[in-house]
């Protein structure tokens, strides 16, 4: 049983060009080595894998947090990746999440290319 603990799992897109935002985001908003971070290609369009990310995160380093980030103009959701599309798979992976792990606070998020993140709820 691992005695580290992490106040969050941050999850977001692989896009290259968000990482500077993303990670000036997570400067202002966590403690270094508080964290631990999950990047696929499309955020929580790969639910499935992300749910596993959870589940591991939360087993080895008792998360009380989970950061979901989609992005404006992500190439892996392609032409559907509309802003209402974005949120609403947002809303659906924070339902799946609450469902499988009820004591964890759940925020989502749609950063703009401008480095803005809009809370989606």
């Amino acid at each position: 049983m691992s005695s580290h603990k992490a106040e969050a799992i941050i999850v977001t897109c692989i896009d290259f060009r968000l990482q500077e935002a993303i990670n000036k985001w997570i400067s202002e908003n966590f403690e270094p080595k508080t964290f631990d971070r999950a990047a696929f290609g499309g955020g929580v369009k790969e639910l499935e894998q992300i749910l596993k990310q959870i589940k591991i995160a939360n087993n080895l380093h008792h998360i009380s947090k989970v950061i979901l980030v989609n992005h404006e103009d992500c190439g892996a959701y392609g032409e559907e990746g509309t802003p209402e599309k974005h949120a609403e798979d947002l809303k659906t992976a924070k339902q799946k999440v609450n469902e499988f792990y009820p004591n964890l606070e759940v925020s989502t998020y749609f950063l703009h290319l401008d480095g803005s993140f809009e809370p989606i709820s």
